[in-house]
């Protein structure tokens, strides 16, 4: 029971941090900051409106990754879990006062 209970927590803290821009921070790399700020802007729409979760790509039922397909080019998107000081893991991704969500964005061939 305690284990669905810190999932739970992780999912919605998951879908919080991607929906609205909080909890951490947001990288593009490289390919998504070459785009035209439109469809960087169309894109992280897409992010932050996301809903197809499915077993295959989200097999924790975490919310900390997706895929989609915008212009024939492959986008995707995982969240990472980071300890305060930024630089070492989270002990507990359950706790947002021990973890710093990383929300990272990309084309498909830079994963």
């Amino acid at each position: 029971m305690e284990i669905d209970i810190a999932l739970n927590r992780v999912r919605v803290l998951n879908d919080d941090a991607r929906e609205h821009f909080t909890d951490g921070r947001i990288v593009v790399t490289p390919g998504i900051s070459a785009l035209s700020v439109d469809d960087q802007a169309e894109i992280l729409e897409r992010v932050r409106t996301f809903d197809d979760f499915a077993p295959d790509s989200d097999p924790y039922s975490e919310h900390d990754f997706g895929a989609f397909e915008y212009k024939r080019k492959r986008i995707f998107w995982r969240i990472d879990y980071f300890a305060r000081d930024g630089v070492h893991l989270s002990p507990d991704p359950a706790d947002p006062y021990v973890t710093n969500r990383v929300l990272v964005v990309m084309l498909a061939g830079e994963y």
